[in-house]
């Protein structure tokens, strides 16, 4: 996929999950103001319907296809629906996510915990697998997946449903780049960390008040310079995108990377396996 100029994303067709509010939301509108065709996909439809119409209200294309991205048969919709009317999809961004489930593990609702985990490992890899494809099929296309707490920044105590999912959709990126490359396709996948923001699943999560142990993290960030803007997100999507290439694909990034700084270094990243999660072996390493 060419990507080499201020409208880069000019008649692309990009599929966004969770566009009905906060991060999603933001990079819907991002997209749409590139000129970027905007599919907003997410369960909630007024939701969607308001994200729609900020993006059409300034005179950008947009429309929304209500989808549970854990439930296959939504998701093939989702599909079938961009296909049939646009008959391309070039950017996939994996923005849906849920935490629900908050607290220790020994007290949590495994359901509860299982549902957080299918919505935002198993949601990635469905809408990868029925979009890839037609991605594949074409060899051009991009993947974000979103990273979060317990991805890259480390475990999420009190959070382990969403945390290790997060964690998993990190390695599972890495692990697509790698299937793709094995068959030569041109096709790329990233990961991108939007940091924490005052979004409407944080301030869900500050509500309970009696599980405050399990938010002190949050607490620490949200009304600081800490917290990240909606924005960010949807601003490092597009510098990311400018410079997609092979050398970067699987790796994870950040709201607030210097992606021109990884852009002059893309072949050190490549050659050096950085951007990734590393490995522990049962290696001894002697000290000088």
């Amino acid at each position: 996929m060419k990507l080499e100029n201020k409208f880069l994303l000019e008649n692309k067709v990009a599929i966004i999950t969770g566009a009905g509010s906060g991060i999603g939301r933001e990079i819907a509108r991002e997209f749409a103001r590139r000129k970027a065709i905007v599919v907003c996909a997410g369960r909630r439809r007024d939701k969607l319907d308001e994200t729609v119409r900020l993006i059409t209200s300034e005179n950008w294309v947009s429309f929304s296809v209500p989808t549970d991205v854990s439930k296959k048969e939504q998701v093939d919709q989702l599909v079938e629906h961009t296909l049939d009317k646009y008959g391309k999809i070039d950017i996939l961004f994996n923005n849906a996510g849920s935490f629900q489930c908050l607290g220790p593990v020994w007290e949590v609702d495994p359901d509860a915990w299982w549902q957080d985990v299918r919505i935002n490992l198993f949601g990635t890899m469905l809408c990868c697998h029925a979009i890839l494809p037609f991605m594949i099929k074409r060899n051009e296309g991009v993947i974000i997946n979103m990273d979060g707490g317990g991805g890259t920044p480390g475990p999420n105590i009190g959070g382990s449903g969403y945390g290790t999912s997060k964690a998993a959709i990190v390695r599972f990126t890495e692990t697509l780049a790698g299937e793709l490359s094995r068959i030569n396709s041109d096709v790329l996948v990233f990961a991108l960390n939007p940091g924490t923001v005052n979004s409407e699943m944080v301030r869900h999560l500050l509500s309970q008040k009696e599980k405050s142990l399990w938010t002190n993290h949050l607490n620490k960030v949200i009304g600081t310079n800490e917290e990240a803007p909606f924005t960010a997100c949807a601003e490092a999507s597009i510098k990311l995108l400018e410079i997609a290439s092979k050398e970067l694909s699987g790796r994870t990034f950040h709201s607030d990377t210097d992606f021109d700084s990884i852009n002059k270094e893309k072949e050190k990243i490549h050659k050096e396996n950085l951007f990734v999660f590393k490995w522990v072996t049962n290696k001894m390493v002697k000290e000088d």
